[in-house]
């Protein structure tokens, strides 16, 4: 009998992260299924539970874990007790769960407290915000860990977690970038109405811990931006606190040099990627994706702290405008080596293989601290 696979995705970031490694599990005789929360249920942000639905070959379970304005202690309470109903009728052979969003830290709780297999994508990361708290609350109620880097992996290690139930695969939604899109650069400007010969790519989201600043940073990121010149496309950010002053900050934009979209197609989104001038914001496309694809990127504020490790990443501060608009005047249309950093695209491939040993089905689930050294 096939052994049941669960993925938790919340956002339309975490699915392109997980999305490759589904496909990669379905195909190699794993049984499939989608718990689908979070953002993905929300209109406002693109209603992107339809991406999740055009996988094949899954079983995908919705469950409405807020409500816009819901602070994030009563959404992760929320999700702890929806997701822990579900596991109680659905009992899957190993849970995966991506990152640092509230709606995964609520999934390792549940699996944690019903010792129910559950692995952690891409731990050992850091940023700097609360949600670095929240990723490495997640490696330490996981029971294995799929990270990105050797470097992540040290820290993991230096977490206390066992050496064996860690494995580097790089990081997943690079395998995406790695191949073709399956569309035009054509077909995604007629879809999206994008009138732009040149564009770069804007994704600025909130920081929880500075949301008494956010509307002031986003405008003075979108006054500069603005000032350039240069046409963008905008991807709003996600719903954690302090993102309605980003959104009043795009909503003042000018129609003639800004085209902003809740979300996009991933398959899209990549094409997109692949043909952009540049990438500003906050947003770990800008880190991770951007530098494989050889584009400039300006990495502003701290949500990403300490995680670019690229020569194409500028990382500068919301209010030092002079940077920004130096990065826009000199870096535009540029060209980088590819940096293989975070992998080369076979994050998929490695995660199976390490599904498919006896010794990952046969570790114990009872954790125990393993001193480094």
């Amino acid at each position: 009998m096939a052994r049941k696979l669960l993925f938790v995705t919340g956002t339309r970031a975490d699915f392109g992260k997980l999305e490759p490694l589904a496909a990669e599990a379905r195909d190699a005789g794993f049984e499939i299924s989608f718990f689908v929360t979070g953002m993905h249920l929300l209109e406002r942000y693109g209603l992107t539970k339809l991406e999740v639905q055009r996988f094949e070959g899954a079983q995908v379970h919705e469950f409405l874990n807020q409500r816009p304005g819901d602070p994030q202690d009563i959404v992760l309470a929320k999700t702890v007790t929806g997701f822990s109903d579900f596991l109680a009728e659905h009992q899957p052979d190993l849970v995966i769960v991506h990152g640092d969003r509230i709606e995964a830290l609520a999934t390792t709780i549940v699996c944690g407290t019903n010792n129910i297999r559950c692995a952690h994508v891409e731990g050992g990361e850091v940023s700097g915000t609360i949600d670095e708290v929240f990723r490495h609350c997640n490696t330490k109620l996981a029971h294995s860990h799929f990270v990105s880097s050797d470097v992540a992996a040290d820290r993991v290690r230096r977490m206390g977690e066992d050496t064996a139930a860690i494995h580097v695969i790089g990081s997943p939604e690079l395998d995406f970038h790695s191949r073709p899109s399956g569309v035009t650069l054509e077909e995604v400007k007629a879809r999206y109405q994008i009138p732009f010969d040149e564009f770069g790519i804007c994704t600025f989201h909130p920081v929880t811990s500075e949301q008494a600043n956010m509307a002031d940073q986003a405008r003075s990121l979108f006054e500069t931006i603005t000032a350039s010149g240069r046409n963008f496309v905008v991807i709003l950010p996600n719903n954690d606190p302090g993102a309605e002053g980003i959104l009043e900050a795009i909503a003042a934009l000018p129609q003639d040099q800004f085209r902003a979209y809740p979300s996009m197609r991933f398959s899209y989104f990549s094409e997109l990627m692949k043909h952009a001038a540049c990438m500003v914001g906050n947003s770990s496309a800008g880190v991770r994706e951007a530098p494989f694809l050889g584009i400039p990127s300006l990495d502003v504020g701290t949500r990403q702290t300490n995680r670019a490790a690229s020569d194409s990443v500028t990382v500068c501060s919301a209010f030092d405008t002079d940077t920004i608009a130096d990065f826009l005047a000199n870096n535009w249309g540029q060209r980088h080596a590819r940096h293989s950093g975070y992998g080369e695209g076979r994050a998929a491939t490695r995660f199976v293989e390490v599904l498919n040993t006896p010794e990952f089905w046969s570790r114990g689930l009872q954790k125990v601290f393993h001193d480094p050294g």
